[in-house]
């Protein structure tokens, strides 16, 4: 699976973390950056690993900054884009079985790198269901392509 990477400065070093770890889980690692602790804006990182995986350039991405909010947001701009900020493994399971998220946020300043390693690992273990979550999803996309929700 090619997985996108990206973090802004106060995420870099778990970025750095997680990379080793999903190569070493036999996973390919497309990594759109930052490359230091220096400050940088998070949105254009976010966008750049967001927009690889909705090109389906990458097949999933994780986004790190310090609460996971800001990549959150900025990466669920990007038409086709469901990202999921998560906390622990339940959440992780979850926002794959019945969300397919296909992007991962995570809080680099709020959890340690051990529970960081294992919410990935569910994370990139888990399928989604489809069936019942199915329907969500086409609303969600329905709304993204044409801006009117479905009541279908």
């Amino acid at each position: 699976m090619n997985v996108a990477l990206s973090s802004d400065h106060r995420g870099y070093s778990a970025k750095e973390q997680i990379k080793s770890y999903v190569t070493t889980s036999g996973h390919n690692v497309l990594d759109f950056g930052c490359d230091s602790t220096a400050s940088c804006d998070y949105p254009e990182t976010a966008l750049k690993g967001a927009e690889s995986v909705a090109s389906g350039e990458a097949d999933r991405g994780i986004l790190f900054c310090g609460t996971g909010i800001g990549m959150s947001i900025t990466a669920n701009k990007v038409r086709g884009i469901r990202a999921a900020l998560c906390h622990d493994e339940l959440t992780a399971e979850l926002s794959r079985r019945h969300n397919d998220a296909n992007v991962l946020c995570l809080p680099a300043d709020l959890i340690g790198e051990e529970l960081m390693r294992r919410v990935v690992d569910v994370w990139l273990r888990t399928e989604y269901e489809a069936g019942r979550h199915q329907r969500r999803i086409d609303k969600i996309s329905a709304f993204e392509e044409n801006g009117q929700y479905s009541k279908k």
